[in-house]
């Protein structure tokens, strides 16, 4: 809860300083988060606030690759800049390092030795990582490592 509270803080800021690009984001953030709540019939905790923003940086993400692909520029930048106030509420990413630190350590926690105990490692790793580094990435470390 404490999440979605700063969120709807900084979403009164941006009221006051009338940054309306802010605003915006700030309010697709707080519609989404809503529209999650209504469709599971609960209220969200900071971990699901927090999934609900990884989805969004990651569709922008792809809507920034297809304009840049398709030389529509500005478009791009609109997205980038929506990134930027999202990656405001998301945690501290983790270096390279620690990420596979900490991916030799799922490894070895799991005692896995071949690809079919990727499934267990991805398990140990996605809720020490969620929000602070990209799945995909990890999901490459970790087939290097166990290849």
């Amino acid at each position: 809860m404490e999440l979605i509270s700063r969120i709807k803080s900084e979403q009164i800021v941006a009221m006051k300083a009338k940054d309306k690009p802010r605003l915006g984001t700030i309010r697709l953030v707080i519609s989404a988060v809503r529209q999650q709540e209504i469709d599971g019939q609960k209220t969200l905790n900071d971990e699901e606030v927090l999934a609900v923003l990884v989805k969004m940086v990651k569709q922008r993400r792809d809507s920034v690759s297809q304009y840049q692909s398709a030389g529509r520029d500005d478009l791009a930048d609109v997205e980038l800049a929506e990134i930027s106030v999202l990656d405001e509420f998301m945690p501290q990413p983790l270096s390279d390092d620690e990420v596979d630190a900490m991916v030799k350590e799922a490894i070895a926690a799991s005692g896995a030795s071949s690809m079919q105990d990727m499934g267990k490692i991805m398990a140990i790793l996605k809720p020490q990582v969620q929000g602070r580094a990209d799945m995909g990435k990890i999901s490459q470390l970790v087939k290097a490592n166990l290849a």
